[in-house]
């Protein structure tokens, strides 16, 4: 049955997609998968280097403003400058490129189990009234280093373990260097965000890879959500588009630049920013002539470390928005599964 089969194996057979992937009602009307492109705000990370705002140069003073307006409006920006060698983004690129082109038989050896997040296969199933996403995945802990289970991470290609620890330690630099920039973009205290994500935060890494799909008008790579996270980045197919953005209500198309790390912000940085920062919606859909992948990069608070609004961002003109909370991740589990929208829920 097609069913039973991942959407990659789906495309190679010519099937058409099953009921369960096609999405029938959007909250924002007709399923428009042609919208206006976007042009994200470009962020030099090189210029976010200073520790003391009074020091900083007229550039990065320019630069933090930019950052500031685009995380308040977009709750997104694409990253240059960033560190990470274009031979290092090349190599995590391939080894994704190699390893969704195993057999199958090769790559559920990798399967994903029933009741967890990490391994490879299509969406966890929570409901039976869920949509599916037209996406294949292989999801990995990376951080912190002893929570990695190994018996996940590809034998085949062979630098794929080096390769993704590499990219990860560096991925930890941008992100570091981001929520420093942040802080000092809101002229509060460099480390307000920072200290949220010390050595047991949480990474997880996503191998994405979205087969070609007879239907797109009718099927997502990827529902329309908003991320759990503090931080996301996500490595994109610099030769196909397909990631869109929710901004007042528009749905807009994100034109990838070669080499960029796009930055999305998640709902854990909304809370910490009280709401000064936004954690946007996004979706990728499907493409019916080619194939599209990219690589995700969560970041997340450790499960026990308490968030709530950072205090220096409260007062009498923004008063606290959100509620303070431990394992925001179980939190917004749960508030899917009563069908509530998980920043919602954390209102005060």
């Amino acid at each position: 049955m097609a069913a039973n089969k991942s959407a990659q194996q789906m495309s190679i057979d010519g099937d058409q997609p099953p009921e369960r992937f096609i999405v029938r009602e959007s909250s924002f009307g007709v399923l428009d998968i042609c919208p206006p492109t976007a042009s994200i705000p470009v962020i030099n990370l090189s210029l976010l280097t200073s520790s003391d705002l009074s020091l900083s140069s007229k550039e990065e003073v320019q630069e933090l403003d930019k950052l500031r307006l685009a995380f308040s409006s977009w709750g997104c920006v694409q990253v240059v400058n960033h560190g990470i060698s274009n031979a290092l983004l090349e190599k995590v690129l391939e080894i994704s490129k190699k390893f969704f082109a195993l057999p199958m038989e090769e790559k559920n050896r990798y399967a994903r189990a029933i009741d967890n997040f990490e391994g490879y296969g299509g969406d966890r199933i929570v409901s039976e009234k869920q949509v599916l996403d037209w996406m294949d995945r292989l999801s990995l802990m990376v951080f912190p280093q002893d929570q990695r289970k190994l018996n996940y991470w590809p034998k085949d290609p062979k630098n794929f373990g080096d390769v993704l620890h590499e990219y990860a330690v560096k991925t930890k630099l941008v992100m570091d260097k981001l929520l420093k920039a942040m802080a000092k973009s809101l002229n509060v205290e460099e480390d307000s965000f920072a200290k949220k994500f010390g050595d047991r935060a949480i990474m997880k890494a996503r191998f994405c890879f979205y087969p070609s799909c007879p239907r797109p008008d009718q099927v997502l790579g990827l529902k329309p959500h908003s991320d759990r996270s503090g931080l996301t980045t996500i490595l994109q197919d610099t030769e196909v588009e397909g990631l869109h953005v929710c901004k007042d209500n528009q749905w807009f198309g994100v034109i990838p630049i070669p080499y960029a790390i796009f930055v999305n912000l998640g709902d854990q940085m909304q809370i910490l920013s009280n709401g000064m920062f936004k954690s946007p919606l996004h979706r990728v859909v499907t493409n019916a002539k080619t194939t599209r992948r990219s690589i995700a990069m969560f970041n997340e608070p450790e499960p026990e470390e308490e968030i709530g609004p950072v205090h220096s961002l409260i007062d009498e003109k923004r008063p606290r928005v959100y509620k303070r909370v431990k394992n925001y991740a179980n939190f917004n589990f749960e508030s899917f599964q009563k069908g509530q929208v998980p920043l919602e829920a954390m209102k005060i």
